[in-house]
């Protein structure tokens, strides 16, 4: 029984393997727990693994990869539509080793270790941002049910907070005022944590040659930079700059029948952490890049005259995202093309 695709539903503690012949005949059904999996697969000659791109799927991916397996990382929407019938754990496996073996079906790549350490960095920064955001809006509740109002921006309400903690207005309690303060301390810790961050994730992108690269993009810094090597590494598994923009949800919906096309709005699919910073990049860069007398900044120039700015700013970010896949692909770093003389 020669087995040529082992597919796996990986589970928290248990794990439904199905195994198939190079005809796509089921030749074994089994259950291995987490800890036991990797013995269970490796009593196997060298075969295709597949699995679902799930929580701890590419660390899988790379052990198995070690023991001569070859290994394919598939999105779980993608595996649905194979699933028959009722859906249970073996059928899922099932599913997963058809789904494989299609020649049209689009796989994830395995990370390495160290693109998932960076992204591990980028998710602990990303979850202190948010702690620091839901504690400003905290103070600023306090201070708003006390008739104190701050406008927006973090240095406003940093410089009020001073003048309050200074000079107490009658309304803030001493009470209130030590709160103020103890959350006051909680911010300036969580700052020092992000910058330590920020400091590390710049750091990385000094030191690697690609991210060097894509910094100089406009728009892509240290921390986009990072997160998408992080993410895509060299960007091979796209064949065009318009599947890592689709791949990030920055094109439009597409509802065609009949021969007819209809663009709905941003699908808004694939990777919201990178998304949302290229967004923030792109609306960072546009009035700069608008000003200039170069092919991009007549395109935009053009854009703002019939878009409204926020359509035109997730336009820029689909073309910094395909950009940076030339970038990637084609190991140069960028330039602003010179129009052509007349």
């Amino acid at each position: 029984m020669k087995v040529s695709v082992i597919g796996i539903d990986l589970g928290k503690n248990s794990c439904s393997l199905a195994g198939m012949d190079e005809t796509g005949r089921l030749v074994f059904r089994k259950r291995a727990s987490r800890s036991g999996l990797v013995e269970t697969v490796g009593k196997h000659p060298g075969c295709m693994v597949a699995m679902e791109a799930c929580c701890g799927a590419h660390h899988l991916g790379r052990v198995f990869a070690e023991l001569g397996h070859e290994v394919r990382l598939m999105s779980p929407e993608y595996v649905q539509p194979y699933v028959k019938a009722q859906k249970n754990d073996d059928r899922d496996a099932e599913a997963i080793a058809e789904a494989a073996t299609r020649p049209t079906m689009r796989f994830v790549p395995v990370k390495t270790q160290a693109q998932s350490d960076l992204q591990s960095l980028h998710r602990a920064r990303e979850r202190l941002v948010g702690d620091r955001t839901a504690l400003i809006n905290h103070l600023r509740a306090l201070l708003l049910e006390r008739g104190v109002i701050v406008a927006k921006g973090r240095a406003k309400l940093a410089r009020e907070l001073s003048d309050v903690l200074s000079n107490p207005a009658p309304e803030l309690s001493s009470r209130i005022l030590l709160l103020i303060e103890d959350l006051v301390d909680d911010w300036n810790r969580l700052d020092a944590r992000i910058a330590a961050f920020d400091k590390e994730i710049v750091a990385v992108a000094r030191a690697d040659e690609a991210m060097r690269r894509l910094t100089s993009i406009p728009g892509i810094g240290p921390i986009n930079a990072t997160a998408l090597v992080a993410a895509i590494g060299d960007a091979s598994a796209f064949t065009k700059g318009r599947d890592l923009s689709a791949w990030l949800g920055l094109v439009p919906k597409q509802a065609t029948t009949g021969g007819k096309p209809r663009l709905l709005g941003i699908t808004k699919r694939g990777n919201r952490y990178l998304r949302k910073n290229l967004v923030h990049g792109a609306r960072a860069v546009l009035p700069r890049l608008a000003a200039q007398d170069t092919r991009i900044g007549d395109w935009l120039r053009g854009m703002l005259a019939r878009n409204h700015k926020n359509v035109v700013v997730v336009a820029l970010a689909n073309k910094l995202a395909r950009i940076c896949w030339a970038v990637l692909t084609g190991q140069q770093a960028f330039t602003h093309e010179a129009k052509p003389a007349h």
